[in-house]
């Protein structure tokens, strides 16, 4: 019978850590070859749910921003406060008193709408006229006499010329109601043309985080994620949005950096309702295996021929015992093999 040999090798499969390499013994009996002495330390194999995760620092705040942009030029006649929260019908800002009015649609306004255009901005108009309780035109994509008409009245009701046109810049579309995150520009100034007037978010508190490209792994859209507030107490949130942005240069002679964003929604609103803005930490779980055997990590052997195997004893004998591994993580590992069930007392070498 051969010596059971001593090596440190290192695993590679996430998670490092030493693990003995050892002979099987007596190779006329591969299947369950004999380990030289009763193992001093033992621990048992479980089965349990084995989750692979990574925490991130995270910001909480009311996700992505969004710039609203002049689109003519003209002095700045009126903005809304920071914070401040807008709905369908009230007025962004003003340029040479004349207002810019929120709509809610997924399409920026592109374009001037009038008798004969069609496409998805004028359905998205007819959505909000007819949501705000005008009436006599057909919701569809045609911008006909009747939309101008139903157009015409509620410039009356806005105290604007009714010229039956929605001209480019009258109207921001988004999603749904915003907040004010910023105002860049004042009352009384000079703006051209494509400038910025303010940003804006949703209204909705969500938690963004900035990965490293490679671990965009972690950034699988739907994913439950689970937010630590700073307070310590931990709240449920999903992936809703994924994108990548490109951090300038902090100094001349540095490259810029890609990074993956990730805006991570709350459902629950009331755990985070504390907070305008705060710093979380976010834990994203890689991969999960539900049901499976685990060892600690440190039990795995590395045997001579090639690939692992873990010391099996009964309290009087042992026995190396070849197993495959799966998913390592939290310092446990996955492995199959032979015998191998729940409560099977393993070694776990000095």
């Amino acid at each position: 019978m051969r010596k059971a040999l001593t090596a440190v090798v290192v695993l590679a499969a996430g998670g490092a850590a030493s693990a003995f390499l050892v002979n099987r013994g007596d190779t006329g009996n591969a299947a369950s070859p004999a380990a030289q002495t009763v193992p001093i330390n033992t621990t048992k194999v479980t089965q349990q749910t084995l989750k692979d995760t990574e925490t991130e620092d995270g910001t909480l705040g009311f996700g992505a921003t969004s710039a609203a942009v002049n689109r003519v030029a003209g002095t700045v006649t009126g903005v809304p406060d920071s914070g401040q929260e807008l709905r369908r019908g009230n007025t962004v800002y003003s340029i040479d008193d004349k207002p810019t009015t929120l709509l809610y649609g997924a399409l920026p306004a592109y374009r001037r709408l009038t008798v004969g255009t069609e496409g998805t901005d004028v359905l998205q108009l007819e959505q909000n006229l007819d949501a705000m309780g005008y009436t006599g035109f057909t919701v569809d994509d045609e911008y006909t006499s009747a939309t101008a008409a139903a157009v015409e009245e509620w410039q009356d009701d806005r105290g604007v010329d009714e010229t039956g046109v929605v001209e480019l810049g009258s109207v921001l579309f988004a999603p749904g109601h915003i907040r004010v995150d910023s105002v860049p520009a004042a009352e009384g100034s000079p703006l051209g043309p494509n400038q910025p007037v303010l940003n804006y978010t949703g209204t909705t508190r969500a938690v963004t985080v900035r990965l490293d490209a490679a671990d965009q792994r972690l950034a699988t859209l739907g994913a439950a994620v689970s937010v630590a507030l700073p307070d310590g107490k931990p709240v449920s949130g999903k992936i809703q949005k994924v994108s990548t942005v490109v951090i300038p240069a902090e100094s001349p002679g540095k490259d810029p950096e890609t990074k993956v964003e990730v805006i991570v929604g709350i459902a629950n609103q009331k755990a985070v309702a504390a907070w305008t803005s705060a710093a979380t930490d976010v834990t994203f779980t890689a991969s999960e295996r539900k049901n499976v055997l685990t060892v600690p990590v440190a039990a795995l052997v590395a045997l001579r021929e090639g690939g692992f195997g873990v010391e099996v004893t009964d309290g009087t004998a042992s026995r190396y015992v070849p197993v495959k591994t799966g998913l390592f993580a939290s310092g446990q590992v996955e492995i199959t093999g032979t015998g191998i069930a729940a409560g099977t007392t393993v070694g776990i070498p000095k």
